[in-house]
């Protein structure tokens, strides 16, 4: 046998590089998904805006009543919003550019710095955890579109469901991890000599942090592909291609269900992840502990099911 037989397939060492590469952006986010929007932010803001609520329980941001227990959901609502606006125009830049990689680091690093930036979130600064969930959330979006826009450049049809699988299961794993060392810090602040807000803030702060730091990782192993260009402006023939799509979809009845009943399901799933720990801490009285332990227990299981 020559040494060339034994030899591995640089393109292929080069794909699976690339491919471990990407699995850690989802361990590099999937932990503001997890600590941040499920667990502590949602009873965390709502007990900043009712600190700031009037006799009526109402706060009044740009002047309009709002009860002081909806601003969480609200606020999640408008980032949704924010997002649907902006992801056809960076998908647009991406694909007529070839240049996801720079979108997705700023994306990425605009979502961990508002992150980061919840720290600060303490007294009656709502509008400022209001602000901050807009543009976190928003970014990471707009960074899974331009993260899940990798798959068929790295993954061949006959591995992209195990390449996603495993992808997933990174993003549960770094979860659970840091749910973990939250519940930790959490449960036992008093012996870290910090109050209960400020361990709460301190969980907050460092998913940004934990978000920026492994984003290196894909950031490094990724790489963009050429695309031939063409002399049209990237971001007005993507606006056109997609308008064009859409009045092509009543030609294809059957995709167009397939994505109108796509849209239902997931929101259903995102108003679970994002609404669970409010609508435990303040209908069911569930305490901070209990719903942190439960959303462990469901990254555990997540990640066994990825796999599986």
């Amino acid at each position: 046998m020559t040494a060339d037989t034994v030899e591995r397939d640089p393109d292929a060492t080069a794909r699976r590089r690339e491919q471990h590469g990407w699995y850690f952006y989802d361990f590099a986010c999937s932990v503001y998904s997890t600590s941040v929007l499920t667990v502590f932010l949602g009873p965390y803001l709502t007990s900043v805006a009712k600190a700031a609520a009037d006799a009526d329980g109402f706060v009044h941001p740009l002047g309009v009543p709002v009860r002081a227990g909806s601003v969480f959901a609200y606020t999640v609502s408008l980032s949704i919003v924010a997002a649907v606006l902006v992801m056809p125009l960076v998908g647009a830049v991406a694909d007529r550019t070839g240049r996801k990689k720079p979108l997705l680091a700023a994306s990425a690093y605009l979502g961990a710095t508002a992150t980061a930036g919840m720290f600060f979130l303490d007294g009656d600064r709502y509008l400022l955890g209001a602000l901050l969930l807009i543009v976190a959330n928003a970014s990471l979006a707009v960074s899974m579109v331009l993260y899940n826009a990798y798959l068929p450049q790295i993954a061949g049809p006959d591995e992209r469901d195990a390449v996603s699988s495993r992808g997933w299961a990174f993003g549960y794993t770094s979860g659970a991890l840091v749910l973990l060392l939250d519940l930790a810090l959490y449960t036992g602040h008093a012996s870290f000599g910090v109050s209960e807000s400020e361990a709460v803030r301190i969980c907050l702060a460092t998913a940004g942090l934990w978000w920026g730091a492994f984003t290196l990782v894909p950031l490094r192993r990724l790489r963009d592909r050429r695309v031939e260009r063409t002399g049209e402006g990237a971001v007005g023939t993507g606006w056109r291609q997609l308008m064009a799509t859409l009045r092509d979809m009543r030609r294809h009845p059957l995709t167009l269900s397939f994505l109108l009943a796509y849209l239902i399901y997931n929101d259903g799933i995102q108003t679970v992840i994002s609404q669970a720990s409010v609508y435990g801490s303040e209908e069911l009285g569930l305490d901070q502990t209990t719903l942190i332990t439960a959303v462990l227990l469901v990254q555990i299981l997540a990640v066994v099911g990825a796999l599986g």
